[in-house]
């Protein structure tokens, strides 16, 4: 586990999918840098797991996100607020592709009552002056600080038409997370000569029982299919991306106790000689 100062990853939630199940939480990761916590992704029960994982809401900062699921911002709107709510007076920024900003601007208006009145009430500094939205639609560097640059790159994930992977380079260790993706040429470009890459993966047996049990999901094994990483195929992704440790994350389906970390990691391992981590919640990197 690295020491305190290092720069490490943190999965808060390793369930990909909208469903909430009493196993794995929903989708959410940190990475720490210089001991500043940046939220990547915001599923339902992110704000519990950041405190799960020793971080208060206090500390939040900068929240980027990957792209508009619900599994990945259910919770974008209830941390900004839950960072206001411990007592924020400077801004908190978030960085996104659009339709980012119309997505806070609605969840902020949507809270205006309560928010006016904490306003009178208890003395808040006006939280929706304190919310910086960094909206972004192409590759390239979207924050640049003392101790980290931070990049993005468009990956595959219809059919939403903006869905990015990002990377952490800080002094000590380079971290690529790829959001949700099918294979993607770019990523593996991106991400090349990482020091870890979490990747979002997908069981096709697990995908085959979880069709089965759910009326009309003809249309869901289609959209799984073209939109994410299969057990085949990540391994490959990560070899050729040359990468030092590939952490498996976002698994799908998430919650099919059937399914054991030896199945998860046996098609990725047979393909990529690094060390394969099947993700679990709180995990530290």
């Amino acid at each position: 586990m690295p020491s305190a100062d290092e720069t490490k990853l943190i999965l808060l939630g390793t369930k990909g999918g909208p469903r909430v199940t009493g196993g794995r939480a929903n989708p959410g990761n940190v990475v720490m840098v210089a001991g500043e916590p940046y939220v990547v992704d915001c599923g339902y029960g992110v704000t519990r797991q950041l405190i799960a994982a020793g971080i208060e809401p206090a500390q939040v900062r900068k929240i980027l996100i990957t792209h508009h699921h619900s599994d990945h911002i259910l919770e974008l709107g209830p941390l900004i607020y839950n960072v206001w709510a411990c007592g924020l007076r400077e801004p908190i920024d978030v960085w996104g592709p659009p339709p980012l900003r119309q997505i806070i601007e609605s969840f902020l208006q949507s809270m205006s009552y309560d928010i006016d009145i904490r306003i009178d009430d208890e003395g808040r500094a006006d939280l929706r002056k304190l919310v910086r939205v960094h909206e972004f639609a192409a590759d390239g560097r979207v924050l640049e600080a003392d101790t980290v640059k931070v990049s993005a790159v468009k990956v595959i994930h219809p059919p939403l038409p903006h869905a990015y992977a990002y990377r952490f380079d800080a002094a000590d260790r380079s971290i690529a997370l790829s959001g949700d993706t099918a294979v993607c040429r770019a990523l593996i470009g991106f991400a090349q000569g990482a020091d870890v890459l979490l990747h979002e993966v997908m069981h096709l047996g697990g995908i085959d029982r979880l069709v089965a049990r759910m009326p009309g999901a003809e249309r869901l094994r289609e959209h799984l299919i073209a939109a994410h990483t299969t057990t085949a195929e990540v391994g490959k992704v990560a070899a050729a991306a040359g990468v030092g440790t590939l952490v498996l994350n976002h698994l799908v389906p998430g919650d099919d106790p059937s399914l054991t970390d030896e199945m998860w990691r046996a098609e990725p391992a047979a393909d990529f000689a690094g060390e394969v981590i099947v993700g679990r919640d709180l995990q530290v990197i």
